[in-house]
């Protein structure tokens, strides 16, 4: 069996719990550093190690994420290492045999207010939290609370966020009160991670999204949202043809309205054209009917895949359907949005042309809020919310870099 590397603090999380003066570990720091494949194994390893048919869990944002990101690492290092893995999809749960023992792993997803109910009233003996900053406070405590089994720990993992994010203010500024091991990774933790793949994260964030993702640092969002934006270097709509075409809209009444029309050209979406009004500014409300008119106007006689609309605009919505266009609610997550669509804008995954002059307008404008939790100011959004919807709309990025094999002397 091929043996792997481990860095020293991917070390320290796999043997933390050793130590029976922690109650708790929390992982965070920079994006790829091998924090959650560390954190993922030790857990079942504790588990198993510890503990003979208890129960645990295993919660992340959703059920999804728990497979693809828990699940799916662990997995095939736990079979190589002799366990035996029975999951009861429909039931989600999975049941871990091996060296005499035997355990049983629900799995949670914590994306609201209301997930907290899946996990109240549940006995467990420990519990992981998969990016325990992006989930409700409801839901993360709820979770702790269930661990009442003799020996139970907590285990988070976790990107940076605000300064004043109720976890870090919570947790990581009172890890020592609440006997937890903080361990902040960098990564340069991850020795699965070549200096030219490092070199490329580093170049795909900007401004409070690089100190976190990269620098591993709870910093404040301040300032111009999308900072490195140059409107004088937007270029000029290329010539088709284009593959496939697809507008975004951010519906408004008394607000403006933006749509943009986007067409994919060896591999590149490129926003055209664009259709913004303010009611405020022209002195008429436009109804549902006229702004799909619009929108076809903007469209002319081209094959639109789809529309990606204003998760709000439920009349608007309907309106389009009726009409015959194939709708797509917005996935309106801001902060992921704004993350992804920066990176979509640095890589050139998507690109601004000249013509779209609200766009460029709104790029110099749209800033964060000055204090408190991450918030943008509510002005000067309209296009750059339609712009957010048509990237979220792109799909998820691909999977993690973390190492896939343990080292056969992990014990």
């Amino acid at each position: 069996m091929r043996q792997l590397r481990f860095s020293p603090k991917q070390r320290q999380v796999l043997d933390w719990w050793r130590d029976e003066g922690f109650d708790a570990v929390i992982c965070d720091g920079a994006v790829r550093s091998g924090k959650t494949f560390a954190l993922t194994v030790s857990f079942f390893l504790w588990a198993m190690a510890r503990f003979q048919r208890q129960r645990f869990g295993l919660c992340a944002a959703s059920i999804n994420g728990v497979r693809r990101n828990l699940l799916g690492q662990a997995r095939p290092v736990l079979e190589r290492l002799g366990f035996r893995w029975e999951e009861k999809v429909s039931r989600n749960e999975v049941t871990l045999r091996g060296g005499g023992r035997e355990n049983t792993f629900y799995l949670y997803g914590g994306r609201d207010e209301g997930s907290c109910a899946a996990i109240q009233g549940a006995t467990l003996a420990g519990v992981l939290l998969d990016e325990a900053a992006l989930m409700p406070r409801s839901f993360v405590e709820q979770a702790a609370a269930r661990c009442s089994v003799q020996g139970g720990k907590v285990w988070f993992s976790c990107n940076p966020a605000g300064p004043e994010h109720w976890f870090y203010k919570e947790w990581i500024c009172r890890a020592k009160e609440k006997k937890a091991l903080y361990l902040r990774f960098t990564m340069e933790d991850n020795p699965g991670l070549s200096r030219q793949v490092r070199e490329r994260y580093g170049r795909m964030f900007q401004g409070a999204f690089y100190r976190r993702y990269v620098l591993g640092e709870w910093a404040a969002a301040e300032g111009l949202v999308y900072d490195f934006f140059d409107a004088d270097a937007m270029p000029e709509a290329p010539e088709g043809p284009f593959s496939k075409w697809r507008i975004s809209c951010d519906y408004g009444t008394r607000n403006p309205a933006s749509f943009g029309l986007w067409g994919e050209k060896d591999g590149i979406w490129y926003r055209v054209k664009e259709f913004y009004y303010d009611a405020r500014e022209r002195g008429r409300q436009k109804t549902d009917g006229e702004y799909a008119e619009d929108l076809k106007k903007l469209a002319e006689e081209r094959c639109i895949e789809m529309v990606i609309v204003d998760p709000s605009a439920a009349s608007f919505t309907e309106t389009l359907r009726r009409a015959g266009w194939r709708v797509r609610k917005a996935d309106n997550r801001v902060l992921e949005g704004i993350r992804r669509t920066a990176q979509a804008l640095k890589s050139g995954k998507i690109v601004i042309c000249r013509s779209c002059e609200a766009a460029a307008r709104e790029f110099g404008l749209y800033r964060w809020e000055e204090a408190g939790e991450d918030q943008v100011r509510k002005e000067f959004d309209h296009a750059m919310d339609d712009i957010r919807y048509f990237v979220m709309s792109l799909g998820r990025e691909g999977g993690g870099c973390a190492a896939r094999f343990v080292e056969r002397n992990v014990f």
